[in-house]
């Protein structure tokens, strides 16, 4: 991966902290492409506050206990937490290694919530900053609410989640982070920012295989070892999902492509709404594709479409974030 000679792009990530999100974070603090300005967490892979804690902890691991850290939504916009992932991520969401090889963290959360350090952080950048949402996009919709003016300060908004054209992975058809708020996926994707999708369709394909984990695992910086060994849990899972002692790396890959490390083989800009019925499709993301039949390999536009969707990345990825990391 070549490195950047562009200024640090300020970013300010929405996450879920679980297994990926740890990666994602990692892949951010290595990389000389992105400055991480704040950390807001939100309900999903773990609670809020877990979310945060867990958050709070790689930091300071990681010797960056001063990148302010907020809580944020503790439930959807409609309905309540449903309880976390632990069968993906653990109860804890790091794969039960918070309280063993986690230190509690010196820094502690911010007075403010997670919406208002989003929006404070979009003023101090504005017209620069990134936003990258690896967990359900409460907190991002809110702050639409609270302050509808974010759409015209903020460059980018990145979120990792939905499927175009593959199943989903908590329903037939819905990702977790989109099925886990619809309400809000569906204000995100349909406000004015730009918007850059990150599907299952691509994340799914980037893995971290045996060799990669182990590799982690043996890194002498405390905080990459501390993530290699989450991914045995989270190997675990993904056993019985795609055969093999593997893992997808979901939420690195969308930090990735957030900061321009990652190069967009297919990605047309198209129309997206997400199903926000109690039917059977709630949490779908439906990518218009129309459009793409008659398309080149890169995809074609479609006027007025505000949403980017990622179908498919250049290769190399695991291998560039291992190098990111073991850098740490």
């Amino acid at each position: 991966m070549a490195e950047s000679t562009e200024p640090r792009i300020p970013v300010f990530l929405d996450c879920d902290t679980g297994i990926d999100d740890a990666l994602a974070l990692g892949y951010l603090l290595a990389t000389p492409a992105a400055t991480l300005v704040g950390v807001g967490s939100v309900h999903g892979n773990v609670s809020a506050a877990g979310g945060a804690e867990n958050t709070l902890r790689l930091l300071g691991m990681a010797g960056h206990d001063d990148i302010p850290v907020a809580v944020g939504a503790t439930d959807p916009l409609v309905g309540s937490f449903a309880g976390g992932a632990v069968r993906v991520h653990g109860e804890d969401g790091v794969g039960g290694i918070r309280g063993t090889v986690l230190p509690v963290a010196p820094a502690t959360v911010e007075d403010i919530d997670a919406v208002d350090l989003l929006l404070q952080l979009s003023h101090e950048y504005e017209g620069q900053l990134h936003v990258l949402g690896i967990g359900p996009l409460t907190n991002l919709a809110l702050a639409l609410r609270r302050d509808p003016g974010i759409a015209d300060r903020v460059a980018e908004v990145i979120v990792m989640g939905g499927a175009a054209m593959v199943p989903g992975n908590i329903t037939p058809v819905a990702e977790a982070n989109i099925g886990n708020d619809p309400e809000a996926a569906q204000e995100v994707l349909s406000a004015s920012w730009p918007v850059t999708l990150v599907p299952l369709d691509t994340t799914m394909v980037n893995t971290f295989e045996t060799a990669d984990i182990e590799e982690l695992q043996r890194c002498p910086t405390p905080v990459v070892a501390a993530i290699g060994q989450m991914l045995d849990y989270y190997a675990d899972f993904y056993q019985g999902v795609l055969g093999r002692r593997c893992c997808a790396l979901h939420d690195p890959l969308a930090a990735a492509i957030a900061v321009g490390e990652v190069g967009l083989v297919l990605a047309p800009r198209i129309p997206v709404e997400v199903d926000t019925t109690d039917g059977l499709g709630r949490g779908q993301t439906v990518c218009d594709l129309r459009h793409q039949r008659s398309a080149g390999p890169e995809g074609v536009d479609v006027e007025g479409a505000n949403a980017r969707v990622v179908l498919q990345s250049a290769e190399g990825f695991p291998q560039a974030l291992r190098e990111r990391l073991l850098s740490l």
